[in-house]
């Protein structure tokens, strides 16, 4: 009887013992409560270092002096204050500044989201003599400083009169030559070697040329790619300030090129009793000239987040 007892206490000991260890470290070493404790605390981690300085941007944006010099104020402010946003829209000029920037931003990006689609079609679907070569050349272009180029560059643009217009950012998208744009050219390069040529080759047999397979069969099916293409060339275009303060000069003007000036700029909007009263500026007003630069690609990416995602996965940007 005792000997009977003591196998169910050493039954139950195991049970309980086999299942918190189930509990604790799961079936495949995944899905138990110590793994997602790990990743868990993994994604808030790393999630906190990249919304810290948004976090913080806001807080400060929202502050009046007296709160920005309060050491007992730290993250939420005491009151809404909203007159820093008031003086960064006068300051950044926003609604125009706005307009010429989606301009300069937005139309770069696309047309080298078409070129970038096209050239990688060419890539992946023909074999010509110096492909390779071709491949290299356009690889060789990434991988070469941009500040290499950049004199040559002024320079032609100079002598064909395109500084201080868009052109001087469209036209190297036209070549393949826009920022980064050998990245996209590769994206596409290898989404459509993934593409089955049974489809292509059913279609030529139907009648259907190169052009009309590219554009009804490898165009609706590259969409992963042609989203994550032209989010990243939109974000990238918006950023740029290096080449746009050289190349636009003082003919056009961006948000981002605006903040870099924007201490400047306040300080002369404010001088002799000007807008402002002759007021100094502080933390507050640049943080919300900081938020109102980087909140159309906020929004812009709160929008399409679903399809980014899909696009990064579906595309293997992040793995290749």
């Amino acid at each position: 009887m005792t000997s009977f007892v003591a196998k169910i206490r050493r039954g139950n000991k195991t049970y309980y013992k086999n299942k918190s260890k189930k509990l604790l470290f799961g079936t495949h070493g995944s899905d138990g409560l110590m793994m997602k404790f790990i990743v868990y605390a993994l994604l808030i981690g790393i999630g906190f270092v990249y919304l810290y300085p948004l976090i913080y941007m806001g807080s400060y944006s929202l502050k009046s002096l007296d709160d920005i010099l309060n050491p007992l104020v730290n993250w939420i402010p005491s009151t809404l204050y909203l007159d820093n946003y008031q003086q960064a829209l006068s300051v950044l000029n926003f609604l125009p500044t706005f307009g010429q920037t989606l301009y300069v931003t937005a139309l770069p990006a696309l047309i080298q989201t078409v070129v970038a689609a096209v050239v990688g079609y060419g890539f992946a679907r023909f074999d010509f003599p110096i492909k390779r070569i071709l491949f290299g050349l356009v690889l060789a272009t990434f991988i070469i400083p941009p500040q290499v180029t950049m004199i040559p560059q002024y320079v032609f643009f100079n002598e064909i009169g395109i500084l201080g217009s868009v052109m001087s950012f469209i036209l190297p998208a036209l070549f393949g030559q826009g920022i980064n744009s050998a990245i996209f050219i590769l994206i596409f390069y290898q989404f459509f070697k993934m593409l089955p040529q049974s489809l292509e080759e059913a279609a030529q047999l139907d009648g259907a040329g190169q052009a009309r397979i590219f554009l009804t069969i490898a165009i609706p099916m590259a969409g992963p790619a042609i989203i994550i293409s032209f989010l990243f060339s939109f974000v990238w275009y918006w950023n740029e300030t290096y080449l746009a303060s050289i190349y636009f000069g003082n003919a056009m003007t961006t948000l981002p090129l605006e903040l870099q000036r924007f201490v400047a700029t306040f300080e002369q909007m404010n001088q002799g009793g000007g807008e402002g009263g002759g007021s100094s500026i502080n933390e507050g007003i640049k943080m919300a000239g900081t938020m109102l630069t980087i909140l159309p690609l906020l929004i812009i990416y709160l929008i399409t987040q679903k399809w980014f995602v899909e696009g990064v996965d579906r595309s293997g940007i992040a793995g290749e």
